[in-house]
């Protein structure tokens, strides 16, 4: 380890709230699909931040709107207008064919804003006792109180306990548990299209349609939580779109801003009559900064990224399935688009570990599977190159 990484770790020992358990790496810039550490070593980037910078590294029009908006104006609160917000939300409606979007800061804000707004749409309508919410067992919806409540994982909920009340988990390979848990007292089912955190799990189609079923039935709304599948990184704009759901509330994040801190919570015109002024709010959120990096995203999105998701996906798949035919230890390949999973029948960490040290960025999560996550820049050289450092680290890793 380097006098840098040395200082920079004694300082986060005693001052940075032990939160995080990082890897032994310091990265100080990136270009592209590529990340480059303290002593100046590259590394293939196939984790983008957790899925969030979808235009790789210094993106050129990224960098260049960035700096443009800095110098003319960052953030005025949303006590008034201004001239980016208003397009943003018409750009985000036509996406996704809902009407209406409330700007925060990241995904989970972007959650608890859906949730509230659920709330709020039946006390409005008069329907006091719907207040219940179904969610999936896998699913992890972020850790504030609200979106904690949500995810299943006992990991996460156990020591903060109590949550709020009123949550039930349904089991996404079990559509006969949808139906089960969902009445006249459910405001909002909550559901992420592909369980990203909880192991690149799709939802089944026959859970797909149990879902549906079950909110025709009751009027139930539909939450969708789209922080890791949304803005493209299955293919569609919506990873709902990919797998036929229609939504009435959709969490927004990650890919968005390209990096630039940003959530959205899109909103069906008809739940969106019954918020009104100082129902929900945030400083932050919507600022110029924010928008203008989220309309630079959708601009490249729409020129040539789509298109590229859609061609190198399923050039991902094949290497992947290859290293599964390669290895019994690799028990299931799953995922969509760009989002990916190679299930392990034993712990893979070292696999990540490996890696690492051959200059691929991936990530473990769910305990037994590694997750890929490239930005949508990615290309069939640079899938062929992580594949086959996968391998090599595979090989290495001794399971």
């Amino acid at each position: 380890m380097s006098a840098t990484q040395v200082d920079i770790k004694a300082l986060e020992s005693q001052h940075v709230l032990q939160t995080y358990k990082r890897q032994p790496v310091v990265f100080e810039r990136g270009s592209g699909m590529h990340l480059f550490d303290d002593q100046g070593r590259k590394y293939l980037d196939f984790l983008s931040g957790i899925g969030v910078v979808s235009l790789g590294h210094a993106h050129p029009a990224l960098a260049k709107a960035i700096g443009d908006q800095a110098a003319t104006l960052v953030h005025t609160s949303n006590l008034y207008f201004h001239p980016l917000q208003g397009d943003l939300a018409a750009r985000l409606s036509a996406l996704t064919g809902i009407e209406r979007a409330f700007f925060c800061n990241s995904g989970t804000e972007a959650i608890e804003a859906c949730l509230k707004f659920a709330r709020r749409y039946w006390y409005t309508k008069g329907e006091t006792t719907r207040t219940k919410y179904v969610a999936f067992k896998y699913s992890f919806h972020g850790r504030t109180m609200g979106s904690l409540s949500v995810t299943s994982d006992e990991h996460y909920r156990g020591p903060f306990q109590p949550l709020i009340p009123g949550v039930s988990f349904a089991d996404a390979s079990d559509p006969a548990s949808v139906a089960a848990l969902v009445d006249d007292t459910t405001a909002a089912v909550i559901v992420e299209p592909v369980q990203g955190e909880g192991g690149v799990r799709p939802i089944p189609p026959a859970t797909i349609q149990a879902i549906k079923d079950a909110c025709a039935k009751y009027g139930t709304l539909l939450i969708a939580d789209e922080v890791q599948t949304g803005c493209g990184r299955t293919g569609q704009f919506l990873g709902s779109q990919t797998f036929g759901l229609t939504p009435d509330l959709v969490a927004l994040g990650k890919a968005l801003g390209g990096g630039i801190p940003i959530g959205a919570a899109m909103v069906a015109g008809r739940i969106a009559e019954t918020i009104f002024p100082g129902d929900h709010g945030t400083t932050y959120g919507g600022n110029l900064l924010a928008c203008r990096a989220a309309l630079v995203f959708l601009d490249e999105l729409d020129q040539t990224l789509a298109a590229n998701v859609r061609e190198m996906s399923p050039h991902l798949f094949a290497g992947l399935r290859a290293l599964a035919a390669k290895y019994p230890v690799i028990t299931d390949v799953r995922g969509v688009g760009l989002l990916a999973g190679l299930d392990f029948s034993k712990d893979p960490a070292p696999v990540v570990a490996a890696a690492l040290e051959r200059g691929l960025l991936v990530n473990r999560t769910s305990n037994t599977v590694i997750r890929l996550l490239p930005p949508f820049i990615v290309s069939k050289r640079d899938v062929d190159e992580a594949m086959g450092i996968l391998d090599a680290a595979i090989g290495s890793a001794g399971l």
